[in-house]
């Protein structure tokens, strides 16, 4: 079954309800107001029902209108990913890995086009509360990657396969840029340059380190290996939602060799797979001590693709199932 989570769902009724419906419009939904708090997923087709319905009630651009008020913490795992990412265009090889815990109807497909990258968002449309949603994804695009890069940067074209609206001032509010509607293939176009932006959180945490090198070699000081080790963790946490990072990425965020980052940690009789696997152990147990988090997240969050294999390295490292070690006897 197609699914949608309950927290889109509910972000696209609460955003009706500030655009002016009542509580009382939605008694024939199939998923009530009352309802919203005790499950966590819609079939896909009650979620665009939903959409259509507030297409004809609050008029064109509605979609692309809530699009524009989502945040970042509205996506719940997928947007904590998001937030460690090191450049703008990163977000969608998360949403590759972690999109299928809101839903299972997105596929997105970075193309590369010289100075140009177009989005493609592949999801056919065979009713119009689909169409409706792919307005919002891309509307929402625009001001998540805002919000992750702290700029007002700007897609250079959409396209959409379905036809045009009444009115479209909605949508040249929130894209200011050419919209093509009638097209091939559903897209948003980004300066490829745009998509390299490093991120806000990734520039203060790699600009903090290199100041602090600086800093130290101006004293003539040798960075300490512990110092190396305590920031290669802090990276490899950061990278671990989008797969497990090489030496090579973060060597080169560090402005270091892959040789020279090994020889670095070596000095304290300590590898990088063997980091990578200690700094996994310790998020996973933090996440199921501490959070309320599905194993099948902190699986994601700890770069695994499947839970299963999350469940065997767990074992192999503590002698415990993970559900074992969050409900200890």
């Amino acid at each position: 079954m197609n699914y949608i989570s309950i927290s889109l769902y509910r972000k696209v009724v609460n955003h009706a309800l500030a655009e002016g419906m009542a509580p009382e419009d939605f008694k024939g939904m199939p998923v009530p107001i009352e309802s919203m708090d005790d499950i966590q997923a819609v079939p896909a087709d009650q979620f665009f029902e939903l959409h259509e319905m507030l297409d004809h009630a609050l008029g064109p651009g509605f979609s692309v209108r809530v699009g524009q008020q989502m945040k970042m913490d509205d996506y719940g795992v997928l947007g904590l990913s998001w937030k460690t990412c090191s450049k703008a265009g990163e977000i969608f090889e998360r949403c590759e890995r972690y999109f299928h815990l809101l839903s299972n109807t997105y596929v997105f497909k970075v193309e590369k086009e010289g100075e140009i990258s177009k989005v493609h968002l592949f999801r056919d449309a065979h009713r119009r509360g689909v169409e409706l949603s792919n307005e919002a994804t891309f509307s929402a695009t625009v001001v998540v990657l805002q919000a992750m890069t702290e700029t007002d940067m700007a897609p250079v074209g959409v396209s959409f396969k379905h036809g045009a609206p009444e009115s479209l001032e909605s949508y040249h509010e929130a894209f200011k840029c050419p919209i093509l509607f009638d097209q091939p293939q559903n897209y948003i176009a980004y300066k490829t340059t745009d998509l390299e932006t490093r991120t806000a959180k990734a520039d203060f945490s790699i600009n903090k380190f290199l100041v602090e090198r600086v800093e130290e070699k101006t004293r003539g000081i040798e960075i300490s290996s512990n110092i190396i080790v305590s920031d290669v963790e802090s990276l490899i946490k950061d990278a671990l939602p989008s797969g497990i990072p090489s030496i090579i990425q973060i060597g080169e965020h560090m402005g270091m060799s892959s040789r020279t980052l090994t020889r670095r940690l070596s000095e304290d009789g300590i590898t990088f797979r063997g980091l990578v696997r200690q700094t996994q152990e310790r998020m996973a147990k933090g996440l199921l001590r501490n959070s309320s988090d599905t194993v099948s997240e902190i699986a994601f969050q700890t770069g695994f693709s499947e839970q299963s294999a999350f469940s065997r390295a767990f074992k192999r490292w503590t002698g415990q199932s993970p559900l074992e070690y969050r409900n200890p006897r």
